[in-house]
């Protein structure tokens, strides 16, 4: 994968609109559960590749000291060769003196071979960086973006169950008589008034029989008299 692919990936997830990506859902739950495994499986991914393209820069990176380095030392060694060859050339050694400037060109060739390679890696090590930067700021976008998801799942799912708690209680409410419960109360006293009403009314047809007897008793016992006194008188 290019790091213009992984940059663009990166970029593209990090700025997914949540919100929008909702409304367009069916099932918003599974949509963001979805989200979520999307999200974690290209994190880990842009990890990988992330984590490859600061290697090669971190290697680009050495070999640029290295070579930094090599100038550094080629020069050194091409000024003691020069210096050499110039104590041996005021010492009349032409030749050998000669043979240390050949050797001080050799090192200044190398040198300038090393500088050469150096400043060639410096823009393509610029560039690596930049990009290196700007994946890392898309990495961490999208784990901040799946710690957004996730909130937004757990809401959702928190916000589902309690209207799923409602709409149960507004069901069983539903089935509950809307009736003030007292007036089944009301109606058991009014039967038992009635039955009440029922036994006072045999009490009192039974005291009015009671009564009746009482006074046919009563009027038998007058007639005895008056039948008594009748037979004295004729007596």
């Amino acid at each position: 994968m290019s790091k213009q692919t992984i940059l663009g990936r990166v970029t593209q997830l990090a700025k997914a609109n949540i919100n929008a990506l909702l409304d367009q859902a069916e099932d918003p739950q599974k949509m963001l559960d979805q989200l979520i495994r999307d999200y974690s499986n290209n994190i880990a991914e842009a990890e990988e590749a992330v984590a490859a393209t600061i290697g090669n820069l971190r290697l680009m990176e050495q070999d640029h000291q290295e070579d930094v380095a090599a100038a550094k030392e080629w020069g050194g060694k091409a000024l003691a060769a020069s210096r050499k060859g110039d104590e041996l050339r005021g010492g009349g050694q032409t030749a050998e003196a000669d043979r240390f400037d050949n050797l001080a060109k050799v090192a200044l060739g190398r040198q300038l071979q090393s500088e050469k390679e150096a400043r060639t890696a410096e823009p393509t090590i610029a560039a690596q960086t930049e990009v290196v930067a700007k994946l890392r700021t898309g990495l961490d976008q999208m784990k901040a973006k799946l710690g957004e998801l996730q909130a937004k799942r757990d809401e959702l799912v928190a916000r589902a169950r309690s209207a799923q708690a409602q709409n149960t209680m507004m069901d069983a409410v539903k089935n509950i008589d809307v009736l003030d419960p007292t007036s089944e109360l009301s109606r058991f006293e009014d039967k038992v008034r009635r039955e009440e009403a029922r036994v006072m009314g045999k009490q009192e047809l039974a005291a009015s029989s009671l009564d009746a007897q009482f006074e046919q008793l009563d009027a038998l016992g007058d007639s005895a008299e008056i039948e008594a006194r009748l037979a004295a008188l004729k007596g």
